[in-house]
């Protein structure tokens, strides 16, 4: 049985009503973003997480980028637990939830936003739970790929960016359909569980500019350890590092 609550350096993450849980990948993603946001010269005001669960990564970036974070989720109950875990963290004053899909919050807000972040449902046309909140949050039954690349022209500024966590197997699918909408790579980390691994997951920074992208590449562990790379990002947030 998962943990009710994950419990970071700087904030804690209540997750017992939430279908999807705390997991490595997610954190490794928010952590990955949240120092490529802190690196840039010109900081980003105003940020949007699609899909938020229990608000992990708007918390993430809210501890290393001084932005105004708003995070949309289609459960009830998820959207109640992060508003719960947003008031209790010391950003909570520039943190806040809309209970929504992304598609009707694309068409009801006249926010435009300069960076956005995406842990969007996985498996499209794989085999589904019999728990629906779970498949709402695995499956892309309520959030096609298509429908959120449209979102995403309508909610963020021209000149702005979005980050998304795939699945290995479907970033191309994603590169190609991104790219006939005007979305190309800027940045991109590949991941293994362990260094003996294959590739697992992609990470991607995309905006309108065309640039040549060298993917990076990390694994999470090396034997029984975390890597040096894990470390470096995860240090600012695991009790354990």
């Amino acid at each position: 049985m998962s943990n009710h609550y994950f419990q970071f350096k700087e904030f804690t993450v209540n997750q017992d009503a939430c279908a999807m849980k705390v997991c490595t990948d997610s954190c490794l993603f928010g952590a990955w973003v949240a120092s490529i946001l802190g690196q840039q010269q010109l900081p980003v005001q105003q940020i949007l997480d699609i899909g938020t669960g229990t608000g992990l990564l708007a918390l993430m970036l809210a501890q290393q980028v001084p932005a105004t974070i708003d995070a949309v989720e289609i459960d009830a109950a998820a959207a109640q637990q992060a508003i719960a875990n947003f008031s209790a963290a010391p950003w909570s004053s520039r943190l806040r939830v809309t209970q929504s899909t992304v598609q009707e919050f694309a068409v009801t807000t006249a926010r435009q936003y300069d960076f956005i972040i995406i842990n969007p449902p996985f498996f499209e046309n794989d085999l589904q739970s019999e728990q629906e909140n779970r498949n709402l949050a695995l499956h892309s039954k309520a959030l096609k790929l298509t429908e959120l690349i449209n979102a995403l022209q309508k909610l963020l500024k021209p000149e702005g960016q979005f980050a998304i966590l795939l699945p290995f197997s479907r970033c191309a699918y994603f590169k190609t359909a991104a790219e006939k909408s005007g979305f190309y790579p800027n940045r991109e980390l590949l991941v293994k569980q362990t260094t003996g691994h294959d590739f697992f997951r992609s990470m991607l920074i995309f905006g309108r500019q065309t640039l040549a992208v060298v993917p990076e590449e990390m694994a999470i562990k090396q034997g029984p350890d975390y890597t040096n790379g894990f470390r470096e990002l995860l240090t600012p947030y695991y009790l354990t590092l």
